[in-house]
């Protein structure tokens, strides 16, 4: 994120973002200072609405929560960054490569002509001190062609070298570009690009596949009864339980706060609802426990929306009809799942 404020503004908002992070009594980290600052200039809408809305429902704001937000609304900027720097190198280290391989290309020209001109002295050569001197000359340029060959091999050689380590520091990158960072699940962008690719090849190959909608239930309460550590400690649990329970090209997602998606390729609306069930039990079985006193503070429930992806049908409805599931299955008390009737299809029962 680029800021263009003048000195006064700038100092302004630095001074509010200090005074925030004092008062919150927070870890003055500059990934922290630059979410306060960015709250307080206004400069991203997302950051400053996800703030307004824990604010509203009075929760706490820990080191945490302000690591998460900075992930969430501002490391995707740092990426872009860091990607934008690597394609620079790449530049750089294609342009160098480029002038020894061209000065190699002159060389090796010249060295041809050179030896197209020895064939002619050799020819009308008179005496061995000029067949001598012939071959010296050959020699030293030779000699000149095996330096310019082995200057270009090392370039190569660093070349490739710096190329492998900067495809490793991209993919970290990337990884850590679709990677909720509170969790570990994939991320709300990660979800977005994978059910677009998923719903494509549904329509390519003529099969369907299910979106699960997960909403932990009453998670404020954990929150306000326990402490916000405790909150991100449920997130956590509820997230490795999903990933342990789904399965090959199953993909689990945080799609938001206490809400997570599961996407089911291959899978009608009667299985994902099995598996939606299977994963509420899993989570029921899980105590929470106070990792510092070992005390057991509660269960964790959840509820699930399910709906099968219809042909024809964009993204975005599919996403609302599971969360209308959702909505229902909180509606009718919680802990239990509800499927999205398909259009054109008869409605499954819901397990509960």
């Amino acid at each position: 994120m680029h800021y263009n404020h003048d000195i006064d503004q700038a100092g302004e908002y630095a001074k509010s973002a200090i005074d925030r992070i004092r008062k919150e009594r927070l870890a003055p980290t500059p990934d922290t200072f630059e979410l306060w600052y960015v709250y307080y200039s206004g400069q991203g809408p997302e950051v400053s609405r996800a703030i307004e809305i824990l604010i509203a429902n009075k929760q706490k704001i820990t080191d945490e929560r302000c690591k998460e937000l900075y992930q969430r609304f501002l490391s995707q900027t740092r990426d872009e960054e860091a990607v934008r720097r690597a394609g620079d190198q790449i530049n750089t280290t294609i342009k160098s490569v480029t002038g020894v391989v061209r000065d190699v290309k002159y060389a090796t020209t010249e060295y041809s002509t050179k030896l197209g001109g020895v064939s002619e002295r050799m020819v009308g050569v008179q005496d061995a001190d000029e067949l001598k001197d012939i071959l010296n000359t050959v020699m030293s340029d030779t000699e000149t062609m095996i330096l310019q060959n082995r200057r270009l091999e090392e370039q190569l050689d660093k070349s490739s070298e710096f190329m492998e380590e900067l495809q490793r520091d991209l993919e970290n990158v990337r990884r850590e570009a679709l990677t909720d960072g509170l969790t570990g699940l994939a991320n709300r962008k990660f979800f977005d690009s994978e059910i677009k690719r998923i719903a494509q090849e549904s329509v390519e190959r003529g099969s369907s596949f299910s979106l699960l909608m997960v909403d932990i239930d009453h998670f404020k309460s954990f929150n306000d009864n326990f402490g916000h550590q405790i909150g991100d400690q449920v997130l956590r649990l509820v997230a490795r339980t999903l990933t342990d329970g789904v399965k090959g090209r199953d993909i689990a997602t945080r799609y938001g706060g206490e809400e997570f998606a599961i996407i089911l390729p291959d899978t009608p609306l009667h299985a994902g609802v099995l598996v939606g069930d299977s994963l509420r039990k899993a989570v029921a079985t899980k105590d929470v426990i106070n990792r510092y006193t070992g005390e057991k503070l509660s269960r964790i429930t959840m509820s699930v929306g399910v709906a099968e992806f219809n042909q024809g049908e964009n993204i975005q409805e599919l996403i609302e009809r599971a969360d209308a599931a959702l909505y229902a299955a909180k509606h009718n008390g919680r802990n239990q799942v509800a499927a999205a009737p398909t259009p054109g299809k008869k409605k499954k029962k819901d397990a509960g």
